[in-house]
């Protein structure tokens, strides 16, 4: 024992901000896995729902099939770790669990980059089984550097937590750009690069972690002891109170272990099968009854079979414990709530954001968006960099190559950061004119040609692309469309363009390399190019399109901006009960989508919503996340027994999957319930499910007090 103090006093040497320069080590390595794992998370439902034929094309997949993937991809992510925390417990420590979590996931984005449909499910693989080694690790290590100091660790979790923050900032801003701007193989490929370089800055930092993260061995000292303790000791097992021995030795018996198996694999089964079956029109459960799909069937036997798991185990316990746990329980239920609702976030909001919001901005509103862009991209970027210069100046000697590497990564986040800023700051609108066919826009009903408010005829007008044959009876009149480029163009130049998003909208210019890409993708599928030829007639003002992924980045600025502030919250007197904190989270969540709700109520098809909805919904979903964010696993240490605690991890993280599955799922149906009733009532949806399940914890507030039996 006494090494392990020498080794924590020798780690506690070389500090950074009043911390061990090891747990910075580890900030940049959770901050690039982020910057990774979110910049991939916020293009994968754009790139495949993303048209075939376009300035940017994508896979053209329904919402449906794209949200069916995305949602098994989420929900496996909060499964897999389950077992990557048990293997590094057991076999290969916390230190080599991340680095081989890291490797995998950096093959997954390698993957990705090639945009195959296999290579697309196979990096999505990798990331899932990398990510179950990575997730459940670097938490585990820091808990590891402070055991001998416990006072500090609220601190360094909070350190931590903002690299998580920074990284899934940098990451939808930075990958998100590219992957829009250039392609989405770059978006793809950026977050491959970092994550690649941040497992190497870890490994090369080895020298300061000494033996900690290794697989953990007991203390020979430790061993003599426990043995002599048990030699003194006048209490046998058997003579231990009947209720304490359930509560210490309540084991898993032949029954819980089939029932683990066969819920697992359910699970895992319905995960894998709802993609496979709407996607690959290959159904592992094809059968029917009581009017509902073959996966659903098993899914709610699953369940079922998984509640009389869990509750023949509780029963086992003496009442308060029993209590504590139904209490604990109560939270996981009320948390795929909040989840299925949160996680629109990666798949609606996105295509909302896409297709719905005006993201233009010209002239003052260019400037000014320029203008806090700038600051919101190089503030805390320098603010980082700062944090990585004293980590320089602290541990150069020690780990050199570490640091060498950390200055690379950083080197090229400044370099994809101001190309950013600089691309915007010179983006110029032009009118471009271009040939286009006429024709009446009818009534569906009457079949009378459209009639505007001021009586004048409505047309429908279709572009003339280059590979259109026209029979000559086409009426063909001269439009003009407004493009925005960062590129010098004079009056009369000819080029070329194409649709820049599915709605038609908006256009783009198609470079030679562009034209060349558009034509051999149209050419392989046997459909028409959808280039239009076209002539500047019009230089305008300064022009910014604010990219789909920068609404995303909203979520982590609002973390960081009212973090502290909570916090505060909950350390005064005020701090509100957890049944209040979960209320608060989930109510406040739906006041953002019924914002959203009202913002597109009643617009007509191709209008397009104010983007200050979209940027008021993720500032009260993130108060919402705030809220609740305290209550979830810390409740884990509180209520439930120590025999108990994995299977409670695993019931939580279960929790939070379902959550995330939901989620997708329900987000695919965007598409469906716009068509068939409205945007307005999809958004609706989100408003009223976590409001009645807000006010319903609220209700079993003084319920789940008494089931805590005191604890706070």
């Amino acid at each position: 024992m006494q090494g392990t103090s020498n080794q924590t006093e020798d780690f506690f040497s070389a500090k950074v901000l009043g911390h061990p320069a090891g747990l910075f080590v580890l900030f940049f390595t959770e901050m690039w896995e982020r910057f990774s794992f979110y910049g991939m998370r916020v293009l994968l439902i754009n790139f495949l729902t993303m048209a075939v034929i376009g300035y940017n094309p994508g896979w053209e997949w329904s919402a449906e099939n794209a949200g069916a993937l995305f949602g098994t991809y989420a929900g496996l992510l909060y499964l897999t770790p389950i077992v990557g925390g048990l293997v590094a417990d057991k076999l290969i420590g916390y230190r080599w669990a991340v680095v081989i979590g890291s490797l995998i996931m950096t093959a997954g984005h390698a993957s990705m980059a090639l945009e195959t449909e296999f290579s697309l499910y196979l990096g999505l693989a990798l990331l899932v089984i990398g990510t179950g080694f990575f997730k459940p690790n670097m938490t585990s290590i820091i808990s590891e550097m402070y055991k001998d100091v416990p006072e500090k660790k609220d601190g360094a979790y909070t350190i931590f937590y903002m690299g998580v923050n920074a990284g899934a900032f940098f990451g939808m801003m930075l990958c998100g750009y590219l992957a829009e701007r250039i392609g989405w193989s770059w978006g793809f490929g950026l977050a491959g690069i970092f994550m690649l370089l941040g497992t190497l800055q870890f490994w090369l930092a080895k020298p300061l972690f000494g033996t900690i993260g290794e697989v953990p061995k007991r203390d020979k000292n430790e061993i003599e002891t426990t043995v002599q303790k048990s030699k003194t000791s006048n209490e046998t097992i058997d003579e231990i109170p009947a209720k304490k021995q359930i509560e210490a030795y309540n084991p898993f018996t032949m029954v819980d272990k089939i029932l683990i198996f066969i819920t697992a694999v359910i699970g895992v089964g319905y995960l894998i099968n709802d993609p496979l079956s709407k996607i690959g029109n290959i159904n592992l459960f094809p059968f029917k009854a009581f009017g509902l799909d073959g996966q659903y069937i098993v899914v709610i036997i699953g369940l079922l079979l998984f509640l009389y798991l869990a509750g023949s185990r509780i029963m086992r316990y003496e009442r308060v414990t029993r209590d504590r746990m139904f209490a604990f329980i109560i939270f996981a239920f009320f948390t795929v709530f909040f989840w299925l609702s949160f996680e629109q976030g990666a798949s609606s909001l996105v295509l909302f954001a896409r297709d719905s919001v005006q993201r233009n901005l010209i002239g003052n509103g260019a400037i000014a968006f320029n203008i806090i862009n700038a600051l919101l991209t190089i503030v805390p970027l320098a603010i980082i960099t700062w944090v990585l210069a004293l980590l320089w100046k602290r541990t150069f000697k020690r780990i050199p190559g570490s640091n060498i590497v950390l200055a690379i990564c950083f080197a090229g986040v400044w370099a994809v950061a101001l190309w950013m800023i600089n691309r915007d700051l010179n983006t110029v609108a032009y009118m471009a004119e271009y040939s286009a066919i006429e024709t009446p826009l009818l009534d569906e009903e009457t079949g009378e040609q459209v009639v505007d408010e001021d009586g004048n005829l409505v047309f429908n007008y279709t572009a003339v692309s280059e590979e259109m044959v026209l029979n000559g009876d086409e009426k063909i009149v001269q439009k003009k469309m407004k493009i925005a480029e960062p590129i010098d163009f004079e009056i009369g130049q000819p080029i070329s363009m194409i649709t820049k998003d599915n709605e038609l909208s908006t256009y783009g210019y198609l470079n030679e390399e562009a034209l060349d890409r558009a034509r051999t993708n149209a050419l392989e599928r046997e459909i028409d190019n959808g280039i239009v030829e076209a002539k500047i007639v019009e230089i305008k003002n300064n022009e910014v399109e604010i990219t789909v992924s920068w609404f995303s980045i909203l979520n982590s600025f609002f973390i960081i901006a009212f973090a502290s502030m909570f916090s505060k919250w909950w350390e005064s007197k005020y701090n509100p009960s957890a049944t209040g904190k979960y209320a608060l989270g989930l109510i406040i969540m739906a006041i953002g989508f019924g914002l959203l709700a009202f913002g597109s109520y009643g617009i007509q098809e191709g209008v397009k919503v104010s983007m200050i909805w979209l940027i008021f919904a993720y500032l009260f979903h993130t108060l919402g996340e705030l809220c609740l964010s305290p209550v979830g696993l810390s409740y884990v240490s509180k209520l439930v027994p120590a025999r108990m605690i994995a299977f409670m991890f695993g019931m939580w993280y279960l929790a939070i999957a379902i959550g995330n599955k939901l989620a997708a799922v329900l987000g695919g149906q965007i598409e469906n319930i716009t068509e068939q009733y409205s945007l307005s009532f999809f958004f609706l949806i989100f408003t009223i499910v976590p409001a009645v399940a807000g006010l319903l914890i609220l209700l079993l507030g003084p319920f789940i007090k008494k089931l805590m039996h005191g604890v706070k």
